[in-house]
């Protein structure tokens, strides 16, 4: 069997308008946990002189190293999956106890078309999780919202201080399906 993904919303531009409102925002540090639906996006930041991608071996080191940046003078965002988000839960609390600002990108699994139950109790519980925490959360479901989705919540993460959660939904990154 083989994976490959069934997108709903192929529209492949999505994760350069990611990287622009990045750039936009002077965002210096991109711990990731690998993942497919954001493999085009850390190509880019591996790529920019300007950014530098940091690979985690498990999303809560990006909480950490997100309020590291921003001690040091840096912005950062967190790339990871749905899946990773239970992860996180202990290292959210310190976002309002530090007051940083925390901006992670998280591309959904456990929704549409998913074929593996194993990510359905977190991919249905994420947002819920993350509002629980004090998180805001915003979804980009098709292509054509990511600008603006992206564009209000680096805003309101990086000028007001709130910490902010953008769900790509699995819609838009596409399904993941075994064939044989």
């Amino acid at each position: 069997m083989h994976a490959h993904a069934d997108a709903a919303d192929t529209a492949p531009n999505w994760p350069d308008d990611i990287f622009a409102t990045l750039q936009r925002f002077d965002v210096r540090q991109v711990p990731y946990v690998p993942d497919a639906g954001h493999s085009k996006l850390i190509q880019r930041v591996l790529a920019s002189s300007t950014m530098r991608g940091i690979p985690l071996t498990t999303e809560e080191e990006g909480v950490a190293l997100l309020a590291g940046a921003w001690a040091g003078g840096q912005r950062g965002v967190l790339l990871m999956q749905s899946s990773g988000v239970g992860n996180c839960i202990n290292m959210l609390s310190l976002i309002p106890i530090l007051r940083f600002p925390f901006l992670t990108l998280v591309t959904m699994r456990g929704e549409w078309g998913e074929f593996n139950p194993w990510q359905v109790p977190m991919g249905s519980t994420t947002q819920g999780v993350f509002e629980l925490s004090g998180v805001q959360v915003l979804r980009a479901s098709n292509a054509a919202e990511v600008p603006a989705v992206l564009e209000a919540a680096a805003s309101q993460a990086y000028n007001a201080l709130t910490p902010t959660a953008v769900l790509l939904s699995q819609r838009l990154i596409g399904a993941k399906v075994f064939t044989k």
